[in-house]
């Protein structure tokens, strides 16, 4: 089923990201609040927070196949692959990253900071030497859960939100703590920046990656601030390096430089993206209620 689209055309570089003959499809709804879309084998995976649920999405001979992956899912966010294919998520329930192995089982990867529990992971992705980098707000009661109680914040023992790095060895370290509400990150397709959205600023951070994969040089590259429904959440970046977040009024598409070229307005408050197909040339979606998907030229990272 084809959607009613809106680009908002700011900058001559837009039509070279989203050509005019783009279209923007809802391929599935009928969920409660989704996030966190990843590819997976010949699927997309996405997040059904409220309901605590991982859903998979497939295009059948038959037509469209929707099934759940995991249920309860522990209140599961944003997800991601490692490079061994192996699925990553952020859970906020039990406020821990886990990794899944090949049969299903999962283990948690990231659960305290110096003896402290996490706050809430919420974001999730792999560099190319292996590190994992996530987000770490605090969410408290925000979702309701039917699984049992949110975390209180008297339950809370880290005294700030940051951006976490669980290195190669396993180790977990901080990386920046300066921050309001860390949401959506991604990584330059050099892997020489990392990009992390603060969603109460409504802004967009860059920082230099070092070889040791600290963080260093954060400075903001954009701002998202406008009068429509919708905060900076999920990014994810193209082979050219330009940002794709959620934010006011649809999808900002915004240059390395930090130029805003345009938006892809969608239907529904979108929440995260994440790229698809055997190509990575389709944009997944996640919105509210529903699931959509655009097909864009340029191959995501």
């Amino acid at each position: 089923m084809l959607s009613e689209v809106e680009f908002e055309r700011r900058l001559a570089g837009f039509d070279e990201v989203v050509p005019q003959d783009c279209r923007l499809e809802r391929v599935a709804t009928g969920f409660a609040f989704t996030e966190g879309p990843v590819w997976f084998g010949e699927r997309i995976l996405f997040a059904d927070i409220v309901n605590s649920r991982i859903v998979a999405y497939a295009e059948r001979a038959n037509g469209p196949d929707v099934t759940t992956f995991r249920c309860p899912s522990d209140l599961t966010n944003g997800m991601a692959l490692d490079l061994q294919g192996r699925l990553l998520a952020c859970e906020g329930l039990t406020r821990q990253v886990v990794r899944y192995a090949a049969d299903g089982s999962r283990a948690a990867i990231a659960t305290s900071w110096q003896g402290r529990r996490l706050n809430s992971p919420n974001d999730v992705i792999c560099a190319a030497d292996g590190s994992i980098y996530f987000t770490d707000p605090f969410w408290g009661d925000r979702f309701v859960n039917p699984y049992g109680p949110g975390v209180k914040p008297d339950d809370r023992e880290l005294d700030f939100a940051g951006v976490f790095q669980i290195d190669p060895s396993g180790a977990v370290r901080q990386v920046a703590r300066d921050f309001t509400f860390p949401n959506g990150l991604s990584l330059s397709p050099d892997g020489k920046t990392l990009y992390v959205d603060d969603t109460r600023e409504m802004h967009i951070r860059a920082f230099t990656v070092q070889a040791d994969g600290s963080l260093s040089q954060g400075r903001i590259l954009a701002n998202l601030r406008a009068d429509e429904p919708g905060v900076p959440d999920g990014m994810k970046v193209d082979v050219r390096g330009r940002i794709f977040c959620t934010g006011p009024g649809g999808i900002w598409v915004i240059a390395p430089d930090g130029a805003v070229l345009g938006r892809i307005r969608v239907a529904e408050v979108p929440a995260n993206v994440g790229w698809g197909g055997a190509d990575r040339r389709t944009l997944y979606v996640t919105a509210r209620t529903s699931l959509y998907r655009i097909r864009l030229p340029t191959p995501g990272v």
